[in-house]
This record gives C-alpha cells, structure tokens and sequence, in this order.
C-alpha cells in the first residue's frame, strides 16, 4: 500500500506533482540540491492552493493540510518513500544515478517512476539495481490540473509495479493510459506533428505564428501550437523532438530552426519571461 511519495525535483513538474500528492492524502516529500529551487517551489504551491481557495475548491483550513504534508528537503537521505517520482534534467545517466543512490537509503521494494517525456525507460532500467521496479509516470503540465498520465512499461517493468503505478494514479485523481515504451510514447509521438507543421508554416511565410494560434484555437484546440510551446518551455519541447528524431531517424520529426534559435538566444518561455510571445 502506497503512504508516502517522494518527488525529486523541485521544478515546475515536480512541485506539481508534489502538491498532486498532497492534496490526495499522501504523505509526500519533495527533494531538490537546490535550496532557491525549493524555495521557489514552496511560493508555488502555496499560490496554487490558495488560488483553489479562492475558487471555494478547497477550504482554508484544507489548504494548510495540504501544505504540511509536503516536507521539503535538500538531503537525499531523506528521501524514504513506497514510490519516488524523479522530475530531474532529461539526461538518461542523471536519472540512473539518482536512482542507484536511492536504491541505498530505501527497501526493495521502493518504486522508481520517471516522470521522463521522452526516453526510454528500458534504457533507464538497465542500469539500477531491481530493474523490474522502475516504471514511467509521465505527468503533463500543470501536473496539478492536467488529468493524463502516461504509464509506461519498460521491457523488464514487472506487471505488479505497472499496476501499482496505475492504481496510484487513480488515487491521484488522474486518468491514467497505460503503454510499452516507445519513443515520445502516445502523446509526445502523436503531437510532433502539431509543433513542427505550426513551425514550418511559420518558416515558409505561409502565416505568422499568432495567426496559426488564433486558427487552432478557433478550431477547438484549448491552446494553439506556440502557446502550448511557451508554456511547456521551448528547450523541453525541443528536447523532446530531438530524441524522438534521433530515436526514429525520420526526417518527419526534424527539429525546427525557429526553435533552436529560441533556445540559443535563451526564449524558452514563460519561465524566462518571453518565447514566441511576451510575458
């Protein structure tokens, strides 16, 4: 029975994924080196919580209950948990190392789950101890309002911790799809195309990037392609193509120059202050 979360990494999907947990009852920790990172974090949740209050979504009074089940902590000794979730740099070394240094201070029966958008969690496996523990938990942003999860089964994922992750997400509130590993899994595979065509209109001159917004939202979509990039931060999102390229060696998911020229000059997005937009 799962009672306590540990997420590390105390960024935007971390943080959301800890105040998730927190808000389901779990006994939740959250780590991050960094103590600016954790501060940021704790001023975070506290705007979204009282945002909910707000909204008569929670009282203030489950507002503080939330909060002091989140034990923010810098020392990865503490970092004891039935499931940890790692929402770390994109780097399959960095999250192998994480892991093996948890796999020290925790049983063995302790779930690793990856928040990773894009790589393989059968290549992350191979490397820690227990690999038939370590699962895909891929949470979109905001992780606090987005429903999805993506579960992903590595090739020596055990079928009982896919099925735990699966039910926790449920606990969690989520709506959870369970798949094989594969490169960009479901959705990041399937929205390539809505990125990177956004983008090429744009190169060819075909439409400004403001147009291709207004037109896909006016179309349904709740948020168009740039929008979504901006939000999402163009460097990840750039990320993601890059593997998924690189994984299937299809010139049909080729990054777009728009946005390597946004991540040299530093417009990652909302979290930086400007993108294709201004914030």
């Amino acid at each position: 029975m799962v009672q306590t979360i540990c997420i590390c990494g105390a960024g935007t999907m971390g943080s959301g994924i800890a105040q998730v947990s927190a808000q389901n009852n779990f006994n939740t920790i959250l780590f991050d080196v960094n103590e600016t990172v954790l501060e940021k974090a704790k001023a975070g949740i506290q705007k979204n919580l009282q945002f909910l209050v707000e909204k008569q979504k929670i009282s203030a009074e489950q507002k503080a209950q939330i909060y002091q089940r989140i034990k923010f902590v810098k020392d990865i000794n503490e970092c004891v948990a039935d499931v940890i979730i790692e929402a770390i740099i994109e780097k399959v070394e960095a999250k192998v190392s994480l892991f093996n240094q948890l796999a020290k201070v925790n049983h063995e029966e302790v779930i690793f789950a990856s928040n990773t958008s894009s790589l393989s969690i059968s290549d992350i496996q191979k490397e820690v101890l227990h690999p038939e523990r370590v699962v895909g938990m891929h949470f979109f942003n905001p992780a606090y309002l987005m429903k999805l999860v993506e579960v992903i089964k590595g090739e020596q994922t055990s079928e009982v911790t896919a099925q735990t992750i699966y039910a926790l997400c449920k606990q969690m509130g989520k709506s959870p799809v369970m798949c094989k590993d594969a490169p960009g899994f479901i959705v990041n595979r399937v929205a390539r195309h809505y990125y990177l065509e956004a983008m090429k209109l744009v190169e060819e001159g075909v439409a400004t990037f403001e147009n291709v917004d207004a037109i896909m939202e006016a179309s349904g979509f709740k948020m168009g392609p740039f929008r979504l990039m901006d939000l999402i931060g163009i460097d990840i999102n750039l990320s993601v193509s890059q593997s998924i390229y690189e994984a299937y060696n299809a010139g049909r998911f080729k990054p777009s120059n728009l946005q390597i020229e946004k991540v040299k000059n530093g417009e990652l997005g909302r979290k930086t202050g400007k993108g294709f937009y201004e914030y």
